[in-house]
């Protein structure tokens, strides 16, 4: 007899193997953007101040360069007296004294002075040979975390700060600054570059004046005199500057015609100079 030949079931379940593949790729897929969004923000810092460090045309990176933390920004202190940010501004910088390690660079940080004017506003005087190199106007890498302290303290005051550069009466005559004038107001155009762009103090808070050497603190009878009248003053406003009127045709012509009305008196003095009056708080 012949045998009966017994037929194969098909498989109505073979749909489960391509399901299970599919739920496997799909936890594997959700794993991996799980992974991705679990940033570590000490590396993640650390690679982007690496990429600002190579990218960063501020400053000159032939050397190695260290950003130091010197503490996130605190609240504002707005609102407290005068004394209150002088104070601020001196822990800040002994703080930072105590954070860098170069010995050269502490006995600079040594010469920044903080003086209170009349007005209220805060003088900090930076000597230039801590942030720029002879006759030049790129910031060194070596002051960098000096800088970074200082926005941190701006940060903190959440005030206006004009910065100004200052030169002795030596000349300079390059194809880059033609006289004192463009270098000083280079210099504190990169200062108010640096502390915007690499330290987020907001760029609306921030001015930029050059003076040359038309605003020395001592005479330039000699080399150590010379280098006291190269610096650069970051002043801390206490009242924010006002914001310009603008006027149209017509009222600009009547404001010109009144005061062309003014008797010109030669013996009244003139308004004082906003770097003058200042004296320094023991």
């Amino acid at each position: 007899m012949a045998k009966h030949k017994h037929e194969e079931h098909e498989n109505h379940e073979r749909w489960l193997v391509s399901y299970a593949d599919f739920i496997t790729l799909l936890f594997a897929f959700f794993v991996v953007m799980y992974s991705i969004s679990s940033v570590n923000i000490g590396k993640y810092r650390t690679v982007s101040d690496s990429i600002k460090a190579a990218l960063n045309p501020l400053a000159n990176h032939s050397g190695a360069n260290q950003v130091i933390s010197v503490g996130e920004a605190k609240m504002a202190l707005q609102g407290r007296n005068p004394t209150d940010a002088k104070e601020v501004m001196i822990r800040r910088i002994r703080q930072l004294t105590q954070v860098i390690k170069d010995k050269q660079l502490k006995d600079m940080v040594a010469f920044v002075t903080v003086v209170q004017t009349i007005n209220g506003d805060i003088v900090i005087t930076i000597p230039d040979r801590l942030l720029f190199s002879s006759g030049e106007a790129t910031v060194r890498a070596e002051a960098l975390p000096f800088l970074e302290g200082l926005g941190g303290a701006l940060l903190e005051l959440n005030r206006h700060t004009r910065v100004e550069g200052h030169t002795d009466n030596v000349p300079i005559r390059t194809a880059q600054f033609p006289s004192n004038w463009e270098l000083s107001a280079a210099r504190a155009v990169m200062v108010v570059r640096v502390l915007s762009e690499l330290y987020g103090v907001p760029a609306d808070h921030l001015a930029a004046v050059g003076h040359a050497d038309t605003r020395p603190v001592t005479a330039n009878a000699d080399a150590e005199q010379r280098a006291k009248n190269r610096r650069v003053e970051v002043v801390i406003l206490e009242q924010a500057p006002a914001a310009p009127i603008l006027q149209s045709g017509d009222e600009s012509e009547q404001s010109e015609q009144s005061t062309e009305n003014i008797p010109q008196n030669p013996s009244q003095p003139g308004p004082e100079l906003s770097g003058e009056g200042r004296f320094q708080i023991p």
